[in-house]
Protein backbone atom coordinates (compact mmCIF):
# COMPACT_ATOMS: atom_id res chain seq x y z
CA UNK A 1 0.00 0.00 0.00
CA UNK A 2 2.82 2.40 0.80
CA UNK A 3 4.33 1.89 -2.64
CA UNK A 4 1.26 3.11 -4.50
CA UNK A 5 1.57 6.79 -3.55
CA UNK A 6 5.26 6.69 -4.50
CA UNK A 7 4.49 5.10 -7.87
CA UNK A 8 1.76 7.67 -8.46
CA UNK A 9 4.16 10.51 -7.61
CA UNK A 10 6.79 9.15 -10.00
CA UNK A 11 4.28 8.95 -12.84
CA UNK A 12 2.99 12.45 -12.14
CA UNK A 13 6.53 13.81 -12.17
CA UNK A 14 7.53 12.04 -15.40
CA UNK A 15 4.39 13.31 -17.13
CA UNK A 16 4.85 16.88 -15.88
CA UNK A 17 6.75 19.76 -17.52
CA UNK A 18 9.26 19.63 -14.65
CA UNK A 19 10.73 16.33 -15.83
CA UNK A 20 11.26 17.76 -19.32
CA UNK A 21 12.94 20.85 -17.92
CA UNK A 22 15.18 18.68 -15.76
CA UNK A 23 16.09 16.45 -18.72
CA UNK A 24 16.96 19.49 -20.85
CA UNK A 25 19.08 21.08 -18.14
CA UNK A 26 21.05 17.89 -17.48
CA UNK A 27 21.39 16.56 -21.03
CA UNK A 28 21.66 19.81 -23.02
CA UNK A 29 23.08 22.45 -20.70
CA UNK A 30 24.97 21.05 -17.71
CA UNK A 31 28.73 21.76 -18.05
CA UNK A 32 28.35 22.92 -21.67
CA UNK A 33 29.54 26.32 -20.46
CA UNK A 34 32.75 25.07 -18.83
CA UNK A 35 34.12 21.96 -20.53
CA UNK A 36 36.88 22.68 -23.08
CA UNK A 37 36.00 22.56 -26.76
CA UNK A 38 36.75 19.14 -28.21
CA UNK A 39 38.88 18.49 -31.25
CA UNK A 40 38.71 18.10 -34.08
CA UNK A 41 35.12 19.06 -34.90
CA UNK A 42 34.19 21.56 -32.19
CA UNK A 43 37.54 23.26 -32.49
CA UNK A 44 37.29 23.47 -36.28
CA UNK A 45 33.76 24.93 -36.35
CA UNK A 46 34.56 27.38 -33.57
CA UNK A 47 37.85 28.56 -35.02
CA UNK A 48 36.29 29.00 -38.46
CA UNK A 49 33.60 31.18 -36.89
CA UNK A 50 36.15 33.17 -34.89
CA UNK A 51 38.32 33.80 -37.96
CA UNK A 52 35.30 34.77 -40.02
CA UNK A 53 34.40 37.41 -37.46
CA UNK A 54 38.00 38.58 -36.99
CA UNK A 55 38.48 39.03 -40.75
CA UNK A 56 35.12 40.68 -41.19
CA UNK A 57 34.32 38.20 -43.97
CA UNK A 58 30.95 36.58 -43.25
CA UNK A 59 30.88 34.72 -46.57
CA UNK A 60 33.90 32.41 -46.76
CA UNK A 61 35.00 30.57 -43.58
CA UNK A 62 38.66 29.71 -43.06
CA UNK A 63 40.44 27.42 -40.62
CA UNK A 64 43.90 28.57 -39.55
CA UNK A 65 43.77 30.98 -42.49
CA UNK A 66 43.11 28.18 -45.03
CA UNK A 67 39.73 27.98 -46.81
CA UNK A 68 37.29 25.62 -45.06
CA UNK A 69 34.82 23.93 -47.39
CA UNK A 70 33.45 21.26 -45.04
CA UNK A 71 29.99 22.81 -44.51
CA UNK A 72 27.74 25.61 -45.83
CA UNK A 73 27.41 28.84 -43.92
CA UNK A 74 24.38 28.69 -41.60
CA UNK A 75 26.07 27.14 -38.55
CA UNK A 76 28.86 29.73 -38.74
CA UNK A 77 26.35 32.56 -38.88
CA UNK A 78 24.45 31.11 -35.91
CA UNK A 79 27.66 30.81 -33.89
CA UNK A 80 28.73 34.31 -34.91
CA UNK A 81 25.49 35.78 -33.56
CA UNK A 82 25.93 33.88 -30.30
CA UNK A 83 29.61 34.78 -29.89
CA UNK A 84 28.93 38.44 -30.63
CA UNK A 85 26.69 38.44 -27.53
CA UNK A 86 28.49 36.00 -25.22
CA UNK A 87 32.06 36.47 -26.39
CA UNK A 88 34.64 33.89 -27.45
CA UNK A 89 33.72 31.19 -24.95
CA UNK A 90 32.56 27.61 -24.82
CA UNK A 91 28.94 28.57 -24.26
CA UNK A 92 29.16 31.19 -26.98
CA UNK A 93 30.00 28.56 -29.58
CA UNK A 94 27.71 25.86 -28.15
CA UNK A 95 24.56 27.91 -27.58
CA UNK A 96 23.21 27.49 -31.16
CA UNK A 97 23.31 23.70 -30.75
CA UNK A 98 21.57 23.92 -27.38
CA UNK A 99 18.83 26.15 -28.79
CA UNK A 100 18.43 23.96 -31.88
CA UNK A 101 18.11 20.85 -29.70
CA UNK A 102 15.47 22.48 -27.51
CA UNK A 103 13.50 23.53 -30.60
CA UNK A 104 13.87 20.02 -32.02
CA UNK A 105 12.32 18.70 -28.79
CA UNK A 106 9.52 21.30 -28.78
CA UNK A 107 8.47 20.54 -32.35
CA UNK A 108 8.67 16.80 -31.69
CA UNK A 109 6.29 17.36 -28.77
CA UNK A 110 3.88 19.36 -30.94
CA UNK A 111 3.94 16.78 -33.74
CA UNK A 112 3.02 14.05 -31.26
CA UNK A 113 0.18 16.21 -29.92
CA UNK A 114 -1.23 16.51 -33.44
CA UNK A 115 -0.98 12.83 -34.31
CA UNK A 116 -1.13 11.04 -30.94
CA UNK A 117 -1.76 12.45 -27.45
CA UNK A 118 -0.11 14.48 -24.70
CA UNK A 119 1.28 11.47 -22.86
CA UNK A 120 2.98 10.19 -26.01
CA UNK A 121 4.34 13.67 -26.69
CA UNK A 122 5.80 13.87 -23.19
CA UNK A 123 7.43 10.44 -23.29
CA UNK A 124 8.82 10.92 -26.82
CA UNK A 125 10.40 14.21 -25.75
CA UNK A 126 11.97 12.62 -22.66
CA UNK A 127 13.35 9.73 -24.72
CA UNK A 128 14.84 12.13 -27.24
CA UNK A 129 16.45 14.37 -24.62
CA UNK A 130 17.92 11.48 -22.65
CA UNK A 131 19.24 9.35 -25.52
CA UNK A 132 23.03 9.23 -25.28
CA UNK A 133 23.88 10.54 -28.76
CA UNK A 134 21.39 13.41 -28.60
CA UNK A 135 22.98 14.59 -25.36
CA UNK A 136 26.38 14.67 -27.05
CA UNK A 137 25.39 16.71 -30.12
CA UNK A 138 23.15 19.05 -28.10
CA UNK A 139 26.24 20.30 -26.26
CA UNK A 140 28.59 20.27 -29.25
CA UNK A 141 29.58 23.34 -31.26
CA UNK A 142 28.94 21.57 -34.58
CA UNK A 143 26.21 21.65 -37.23
CA UNK A 144 24.39 18.40 -36.42
CA UNK A 145 21.85 19.66 -33.89
CA UNK A 146 20.80 22.36 -36.36
CA UNK A 147 20.60 19.84 -39.21
CA UNK A 148 18.52 17.39 -37.16
CA UNK A 149 16.13 20.21 -36.31
CA UNK A 150 15.53 21.08 -39.98
CA UNK A 151 15.28 17.45 -41.13
CA UNK A 152 12.74 16.75 -38.39
CA UNK A 153 10.72 19.87 -39.22
CA UNK A 154 10.63 19.09 -42.94
CA UNK A 155 9.57 15.48 -42.24
CA UNK A 156 6.89 16.62 -39.77
CA UNK A 157 5.60 19.10 -42.35
CA UNK A 158 5.49 16.43 -45.07
CA UNK A 159 3.35 14.12 -42.92
CA UNK A 160 1.09 17.02 -41.97
CA UNK A 161 0.69 17.72 -45.70
CA UNK A 162 -0.20 14.07 -46.31
CA UNK A 163 -2.89 14.19 -43.61
CA UNK A 164 -4.21 17.53 -44.82
CA UNK A 165 -4.52 16.26 -48.41
CA UNK A 166 -6.19 13.05 -47.24
CA UNK A 167 -8.64 14.93 -44.99
CA UNK A 168 -9.62 17.47 -47.64
CA UNK A 169 -8.18 20.57 -46.00
CA UNK A 170 -8.44 23.89 -47.82
CA UNK A 171 -5.92 24.77 -50.57
CA UNK A 172 -4.73 27.67 -48.42
CA UNK A 173 -3.84 25.36 -45.53
CA UNK A 174 -2.08 22.94 -47.88
CA UNK A 175 -0.05 25.71 -49.53
CA UNK A 176 1.00 27.00 -46.12
CA UNK A 177 2.26 23.54 -45.18
CA UNK A 178 4.19 23.23 -48.44
CA UNK A 179 5.84 26.63 -47.99
CA UNK A 180 6.88 25.54 -44.50
CA UNK A 181 8.42 22.31 -45.81
CA UNK A 182 10.38 24.08 -48.55
CA UNK A 183 11.64 26.68 -46.09
CA UNK A 184 12.95 23.89 -43.82
CA UNK A 185 14.56 22.17 -46.79
CA UNK A 186 16.31 25.41 -47.69
CA UNK A 187 17.57 26.04 -44.17
CA UNK A 188 18.72 22.43 -43.89
CA UNK A 189 20.55 22.72 -47.22
CA UNK A 190 22.27 25.87 -45.98
CA UNK A 191 23.33 23.93 -42.87
CA UNK A 192 24.76 20.74 -44.38
CA UNK A 193 23.96 20.57 -48.04
CA UNK A 194 22.08 17.98 -50.17
CA UNK A 195 21.53 15.46 -47.36
CA UNK A 196 18.89 17.78 -45.86
CA UNK A 197 16.85 17.59 -49.09
CA UNK A 198 17.63 14.07 -50.29
CA UNK A 199 16.21 12.23 -47.28
CA UNK A 200 12.86 14.08 -47.06
CA UNK A 201 12.25 13.72 -50.83
CA UNK A 202 13.25 10.04 -50.96
CA UNK A 203 11.40 8.94 -47.82
CA UNK A 204 8.25 10.89 -48.64
CA UNK A 205 8.23 9.52 -52.20
CA UNK A 206 8.36 5.93 -50.99
CA UNK A 207 5.70 6.58 -48.37
CA UNK A 208 3.24 8.38 -50.65
CA UNK A 209 3.55 5.67 -53.30
CA UNK A 210 3.03 2.96 -50.66
CA UNK A 211 -0.12 4.78 -49.49
CA UNK A 212 -1.51 5.16 -53.00
CA UNK A 213 -1.12 8.94 -52.78
CA UNK A 214 1.54 9.41 -55.44
CA UNK A 215 -0.44 12.19 -57.13
CA UNK A 216 -0.28 14.23 -53.92
CA UNK A 217 3.47 13.65 -53.77
CA UNK A 218 3.91 14.86 -57.35
CA UNK A 219 1.80 17.92 -56.54
CA UNK A 220 4.10 18.71 -53.62
CA UNK A 221 7.37 17.84 -55.40
CA UNK A 222 6.52 20.13 -58.32
CA UNK A 223 5.15 22.97 -56.23
CA UNK A 224 7.15 25.67 -58.00
CA UNK A 225 6.45 28.51 -55.50
CA UNK A 226 8.06 26.29 -52.86
CA UNK A 227 11.14 25.76 -55.01
CA UNK A 228 11.36 29.51 -55.52
CA UNK A 229 11.36 29.95 -51.73
CA UNK A 230 14.00 27.22 -51.44
CA UNK A 231 16.21 28.98 -54.01
CA UNK A 232 15.67 32.33 -52.32
CA UNK A 233 17.13 30.83 -49.13
CA UNK A 234 19.98 28.86 -50.72
CA UNK A 235 21.18 30.78 -53.76
CA UNK A 236 22.22 34.21 -52.40
CA UNK A 237 25.06 32.86 -50.23
CA UNK A 238 26.21 30.51 -53.02
CA UNK A 239 26.46 33.48 -55.37
CA UNK A 240 28.40 35.49 -52.79
CA UNK A 241 30.83 32.65 -52.02
CA UNK A 242 31.41 32.16 -55.76
CA UNK A 243 32.16 35.86 -56.19
CA UNK A 244 34.52 35.71 -53.21
CA UNK A 245 36.53 32.58 -54.08
CA UNK A 246 35.39 31.23 -57.43
CA UNK A 247 34.37 27.58 -57.65
CA UNK A 248 36.63 26.42 -54.78
CA UNK A 249 33.73 25.84 -52.36
CA UNK A 250 31.68 23.97 -54.95
CA UNK A 251 34.58 21.63 -55.73
CA UNK A 252 35.56 21.23 -52.09
CA UNK A 253 32.10 20.73 -50.59
CA UNK A 254 29.86 19.19 -53.24
CA UNK A 255 32.47 16.98 -54.91
CA UNK A 256 34.87 16.13 -52.07
CA UNK A 257 32.67 16.27 -48.96
CA UNK A 258 29.50 14.85 -50.52
CA UNK A 259 30.05 12.59 -53.54
CA UNK A 260 33.54 11.42 -52.58
CA UNK A 261 32.70 11.13 -48.89
CA UNK A 262 29.91 8.67 -49.65
CA UNK A 263 31.94 6.53 -52.03
CA UNK A 264 35.27 6.70 -50.18
CA UNK A 265 36.56 6.60 -46.61
CA UNK A 266 37.41 10.05 -45.23
CA UNK A 267 39.69 10.75 -42.26
CA UNK A 268 39.76 7.09 -41.22
CA UNK A 269 35.97 6.98 -40.62
CA UNK A 270 35.33 3.88 -42.68
CA UNK A 271 33.13 1.01 -41.63
CA UNK A 272 31.23 -2.08 -42.72
CA UNK A 273 27.63 -2.75 -43.66
CA UNK A 274 26.97 -3.84 -40.07
CA UNK A 275 28.58 -0.73 -38.53
CA UNK A 276 25.28 0.89 -37.55
CA UNK A 277 23.91 -2.37 -36.15
CA UNK A 278 26.72 -2.10 -33.61
CA UNK A 279 26.37 1.66 -33.14
CA UNK A 280 22.57 1.87 -32.76
CA UNK A 281 22.44 0.39 -29.22
CA UNK A 282 24.85 3.06 -27.96
CA UNK A 283 23.10 5.89 -29.84
CA UNK A 284 19.76 5.05 -28.18
CA UNK A 285 21.10 4.10 -24.74
CA UNK A 286 19.39 3.68 -22.24
CA UNK A 287 16.39 2.90 -24.47
CA UNK A 288 17.93 0.18 -26.67
CA UNK A 289 16.16 -2.68 -24.89
CA UNK A 290 12.90 -0.70 -25.03
CA UNK A 291 13.20 -0.82 -28.84
CA UNK A 292 13.78 -4.58 -28.77
CA UNK A 293 10.75 -5.01 -26.52
CA UNK A 294 8.28 -3.27 -28.86
CA UNK A 295 9.32 -4.71 -32.23
CA UNK A 296 6.54 -7.33 -32.16
CA UNK A 297 3.82 -4.78 -31.41
CA UNK A 298 5.15 -2.46 -34.09
CA UNK A 299 5.20 -5.13 -36.79
CA UNK A 300 1.63 -6.08 -35.94
CA UNK A 301 0.55 -2.47 -36.30
CA UNK A 302 2.31 -2.11 -39.65
CA UNK A 303 0.41 -5.07 -41.03
CA UNK A 304 -2.85 -3.27 -40.23
CA UNK A 305 -2.21 -0.65 -42.95
CA UNK A 306 -2.35 -2.45 -46.33
CA UNK A 307 -0.16 -1.05 -49.09
CA UNK A 308 -1.97 1.30 -51.43
CA UNK A 309 -4.37 2.56 -48.77
CA UNK A 310 -4.22 6.32 -48.07
CA UNK A 311 -6.18 5.96 -44.85
CA UNK A 312 -6.49 3.50 -42.00
CA UNK A 313 -4.48 2.26 -39.05
CA UNK A 314 -0.71 2.07 -39.11
CA UNK A 315 0.09 4.81 -41.64
CA UNK A 316 1.96 6.94 -39.12
CA UNK A 317 3.95 3.88 -38.06
CA UNK A 318 4.80 3.14 -41.70
CA UNK A 319 5.99 6.69 -42.24
CA UNK A 320 8.16 6.62 -39.12
CA UNK A 321 9.63 3.20 -39.90
CA UNK A 322 10.43 4.20 -43.49
CA UNK A 323 12.13 7.34 -42.19
CA UNK A 324 14.43 5.30 -39.96
CA UNK A 325 15.05 2.43 -42.41
CA UNK A 326 16.00 4.67 -45.33
CA UNK A 327 18.51 6.64 -43.25
CA UNK A 328 19.90 3.45 -41.69
CA UNK A 329 20.23 1.70 -45.06
CA UNK A 330 21.75 4.68 -46.85
CA UNK A 331 24.56 5.21 -44.36
CA UNK A 332 25.17 1.48 -43.87
CA UNK A 333 26.61 1.42 -47.38
CA UNK A 334 28.47 4.73 -47.16
CA UNK A 335 32.25 4.79 -47.51
CA UNK A 336 32.45 7.23 -44.58
CA UNK A 337 30.57 6.29 -41.42
CA UNK A 338 30.19 8.22 -38.18
CA UNK A 339 27.83 7.45 -35.27
CA UNK A 340 25.95 10.76 -35.35
CA UNK A 341 24.84 10.21 -38.99
CA UNK A 342 22.30 7.75 -37.61
CA UNK A 343 20.58 10.51 -35.65
CA UNK A 344 19.05 11.83 -38.88
CA UNK A 345 16.76 8.81 -38.69
CA UNK A 346 16.27 8.56 -34.93
CA UNK A 347 13.53 11.16 -34.46
CA UNK A 348 10.89 8.65 -35.65
CA UNK A 349 12.33 6.04 -33.27
CA UNK A 350 11.72 8.36 -30.31
CA UNK A 351 8.07 8.65 -31.35
CA UNK A 352 7.66 4.90 -31.89
CA UNK A 353 9.14 4.15 -28.48
CA UNK A 354 6.67 6.54 -26.88
CA UNK A 355 3.67 5.15 -28.77
CA UNK A 356 4.48 1.58 -27.79
CA UNK A 357 5.93 2.14 -24.35
CA UNK A 358 6.06 -1.12 -22.35
CA UNK A 359 4.32 -1.14 -19.01
CA UNK A 360 5.20 -4.46 -17.36
CA UNK A 361 5.81 -6.83 -20.26
CA UNK A 362 9.29 -7.93 -21.44
CA UNK A 363 10.98 -6.23 -18.50
CA UNK A 364 14.32 -8.00 -18.74
CA UNK A 365 14.56 -7.65 -22.52
CA UNK A 366 14.12 -3.91 -22.01
CA UNK A 367 16.68 -3.67 -19.20
CA UNK A 368 19.46 -6.10 -20.18
CA UNK A 369 21.28 -3.81 -22.69
CA UNK A 370 21.23 -0.96 -20.17
CA UNK A 371 22.48 -3.17 -17.35
CA UNK A 372 25.34 -4.37 -19.58
CA UNK A 373 26.22 -0.77 -20.45
CA UNK A 374 26.07 0.33 -16.80
CA UNK A 375 28.33 -2.57 -15.76
CA UNK A 376 30.78 -1.58 -18.50
CA UNK A 377 30.88 1.97 -17.14
CA UNK A 378 31.36 0.60 -13.62
CA UNK A 379 34.41 -1.32 -14.83
CA UNK A 380 35.79 1.66 -16.75
CA UNK A 381 38.50 2.63 -14.22
CA UNK A 382 39.86 -0.94 -14.23
CA UNK A 383 39.59 -1.20 -18.00
CA UNK A 384 41.67 1.97 -18.31
CA UNK A 385 44.31 0.56 -15.96
CA UNK A 386 44.51 -2.62 -18.04
CA UNK A 387 44.69 -0.67 -21.33
CA UNK A 388 47.40 1.64 -19.99
CA UNK A 389 49.48 -1.37 -19.04
CA UNK A 390 49.20 -2.77 -22.56
CA UNK A 391 49.79 0.50 -24.43
CA UNK A 392 52.98 0.47 -26.49
CA UNK A 393 52.90 3.81 -28.30
CA UNK A 394 54.02 6.83 -26.22
CA UNK A 395 51.04 8.95 -27.28
CA UNK A 396 48.52 6.29 -26.29
CA UNK A 397 50.40 5.63 -23.04
CA UNK A 398 50.29 9.32 -22.06
CA UNK A 399 46.56 9.61 -22.75
CA UNK A 400 45.68 6.41 -20.94
CA UNK A 401 47.84 7.27 -17.94
CA UNK A 402 46.03 10.60 -17.74
CA UNK A 403 42.65 8.88 -17.89
CA UNK A 404 43.69 6.36 -15.23
CA UNK A 405 44.61 9.23 -12.90
CA UNK A 406 41.39 11.10 -13.72
CA UNK A 407 39.20 8.10 -12.87
CA UNK A 408 41.08 7.11 -9.72
CA UNK A 409 39.03 9.44 -7.49
CA UNK A 410 35.34 9.25 -6.50
CA UNK A 411 34.50 8.00 -9.99
CA UNK A 412 35.50 4.56 -8.74
CA UNK A 413 32.33 4.40 -6.62
CA UNK A 414 30.08 6.79 -8.55
CA UNK A 415 30.13 4.66 -11.71
CA UNK A 416 29.28 1.40 -9.89
CA UNK A 417 26.51 3.30 -8.11
CA UNK A 418 24.84 3.89 -11.49
CA UNK A 419 24.93 0.16 -12.18
CA UNK A 420 23.38 -0.58 -8.78
CA UNK A 421 20.61 1.96 -9.42
CA UNK A 422 19.83 0.48 -12.85
CA UNK A 423 19.64 -3.05 -11.46
CA UNK A 424 17.38 -1.82 -8.65
CA UNK A 425 15.03 -0.22 -11.19
CA UNK A 426 14.92 -3.45 -13.15
CA UNK A 427 14.06 -5.43 -10.00
CA UNK A 428 11.30 -3.00 -8.97
CA UNK A 429 8.54 -4.94 -10.69
CA UNK A 430 5.76 -2.58 -9.63
CA UNK A 431 7.40 0.27 -11.58
CA UNK A 432 6.32 0.38 -15.25
CA UNK A 433 9.19 -0.45 -17.59
CA UNK A 434 9.12 2.82 -19.50
CA UNK A 435 9.17 4.85 -16.30
CA UNK A 436 12.17 2.96 -14.94
CA UNK A 437 14.08 3.46 -18.18
CA UNK A 438 13.35 7.20 -18.24
CA UNK A 439 14.59 7.49 -14.64
CA UNK A 440 17.67 5.54 -15.70
CA UNK A 441 18.06 8.00 -18.57
CA UNK A 442 18.11 10.92 -16.13
CA UNK A 443 20.76 9.15 -14.04
CA UNK A 444 22.81 8.25 -17.12
CA UNK A 445 22.73 11.83 -18.40
CA UNK A 446 23.78 13.12 -14.98
CA UNK A 447 26.70 10.69 -14.73
CA UNK A 448 27.88 11.46 -18.26
CA UNK A 449 27.70 15.22 -17.68
CA UNK A 450 29.29 15.33 -14.23
CA UNK A 451 31.54 12.27 -13.99
CA UNK A 452 32.59 10.96 -17.40
CA UNK A 453 32.71 14.01 -19.69
CA UNK A 454 34.67 16.30 -17.33
CA UNK A 455 37.34 13.65 -16.81
CA UNK A 456 37.67 12.49 -20.41
CA UNK A 457 37.56 15.98 -21.91
CA UNK A 458 39.79 17.32 -19.14
CA UNK A 459 42.50 14.82 -20.06
CA UNK A 460 42.16 15.06 -23.84
CA UNK A 461 41.49 18.80 -24.15
CA UNK A 462 42.59 20.43 -20.90
CA UNK A 463 46.29 20.56 -21.88
CA UNK A 464 45.39 22.20 -25.20
CA UNK A 465 43.39 24.95 -23.50
CA UNK A 466 46.20 25.55 -20.98
CA UNK A 467 48.87 25.61 -23.70
CA UNK A 468 46.82 28.17 -25.65
CA UNK A 469 46.60 30.42 -22.61
CA UNK A 470 50.39 30.20 -22.14
CA UNK A 471 50.97 30.95 -25.82
CA UNK A 472 48.61 33.92 -25.71
CA UNK A 473 50.46 35.40 -22.73
CA UNK A 474 53.87 34.74 -24.31
CA UNK A 475 52.98 36.53 -27.54
CA UNK A 476 54.81 36.21 -30.83
CA UNK A 477 54.28 33.81 -33.70
CA UNK A 478 53.02 30.32 -32.93
CA UNK A 479 52.99 27.41 -35.36
CA UNK A 480 51.95 23.77 -35.10
CA UNK A 481 53.81 20.65 -36.10
CA UNK A 482 51.99 17.36 -36.76
CA UNK A 483 49.17 18.04 -34.32
CA UNK A 484 45.60 18.90 -35.33
CA UNK A 485 43.95 20.74 -32.47
CA UNK A 486 42.04 23.75 -33.85
CA UNK A 487 40.66 24.59 -30.40
CA UNK A 488 44.19 25.81 -29.60
CA UNK A 489 43.65 28.63 -32.10
CA UNK A 490 40.23 29.40 -30.61
CA UNK A 491 41.60 29.84 -27.09
CA UNK A 492 44.65 31.74 -28.31
CA UNK A 493 42.34 33.81 -30.53
CA UNK A 494 44.77 33.65 -33.42
CA UNK A 495 45.27 31.31 -36.37
CA UNK A 496 48.00 28.68 -36.01
CA UNK A 497 49.64 27.66 -39.30
CA UNK A 498 51.22 24.23 -39.66
CA UNK A 499 54.90 24.36 -40.68
CA UNK A 500 58.46 23.97 -39.40
CA UNK A 501 59.20 26.71 -36.83
CA UNK A 502 62.03 29.22 -37.13
CA UNK A 503 64.06 31.05 -34.51
CA UNK A 504 61.99 32.97 -31.96
CA UNK A 505 58.73 31.19 -32.72
CA UNK A 506 56.67 28.98 -30.44
CA UNK A 507 55.72 25.55 -31.74
CA UNK A 508 52.85 23.37 -30.56
CA UNK A 509 53.44 19.66 -31.05
CA UNK A 510 52.80 16.29 -29.49
CA UNK A 511 55.26 15.44 -26.74
CA UNK A 512 56.30 12.24 -28.51
CA UNK A 513 57.09 14.23 -31.67
CA UNK A 514 59.24 16.89 -30.05
CA UNK A 515 62.41 15.13 -31.24
CA UNK A 516 61.13 15.30 -34.84
CA UNK A 517 60.86 19.07 -34.62
CA UNK A 518 64.37 19.32 -33.18
CA UNK A 519 65.82 17.41 -36.15
CA UNK A 520 64.13 19.80 -38.59
CA UNK A 521 65.49 22.99 -37.02
CA UNK A 522 68.33 24.95 -38.56
CA UNK A 523 71.80 24.20 -37.11
CA UNK A 524 72.43 25.90 -33.77
CA UNK A 525 68.76 26.11 -32.81
CA UNK A 526 67.09 24.15 -30.01
CA UNK A 527 63.65 23.77 -28.46
CA UNK A 528 63.11 25.20 -24.97
CA UNK A 529 59.94 23.93 -23.33
CA UNK A 530 57.50 26.65 -22.33
CA UNK A 531 54.66 24.29 -21.38
CA UNK A 532 54.35 20.53 -21.22
CA UNK A 533 51.51 18.37 -19.94
CA UNK A 534 50.67 14.87 -21.00
CA UNK A 535 50.80 14.63 -24.81
CA UNK A 536 51.06 18.40 -25.41
CA UNK A 537 54.29 20.38 -25.64
CA UNK A 538 54.70 24.08 -26.35
CA UNK A 539 58.31 25.09 -26.97
CA UNK A 540 60.25 28.12 -28.22
CA UNK A 541 62.97 27.90 -30.85
CA UNK A 542 66.14 29.48 -29.49
CA UNK A 543 69.90 29.46 -30.19
CA UNK A 544 71.88 27.07 -28.05
CA UNK A 545 73.02 23.52 -27.64
CA UNK A 546 70.44 20.72 -27.77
Amino acid sequence: MQARPLLHSIERFLLSPFSLVLAIVIAFVLNAYSLPLTDVDEGAFSEATREMMARGNLISPTLNDAPRHDKPILIYWAQAVSVSVLGVSEIGFRLPSIIASILWLVFLYRFCLRHADRRTAQVASLVMALSLAVGFIAKAAISDALLNLFIALSMFGIYDFFCASRDGKSPKQIRRLLFFVYAMLGLGFLTKGPVAVMFPLLISGIFFVSAGAWRDWLKAAFFWPGWLLFLAIVVPWHVLVYLDQGDAFFRGFYLKHNLNRYSNTFEGHGGKWYYYLVVLPFVLMPFTGWLFAIVGKLLKKLRSAPLGMASGEGLLERYLVLWFVVVFGFFSFSGTQLPHYLLYGCTPVFILLARYRPEFERRWLAYVPLIAFALLLAALPEVLVFAAGKAAKPFEKMLLDGLVAAFSDEARWLLPLLAVAVIALALWRALPVWQGLVIAGLLQALVVATVIAPRVIGVTQGPIREAAMVAQQSGGTVVAWRIIMPSFSVYRQSATPTRIPVEGELVLTRTDRQHEVQKLLAPGLVLREVYQRSFVTLARVEPGKP
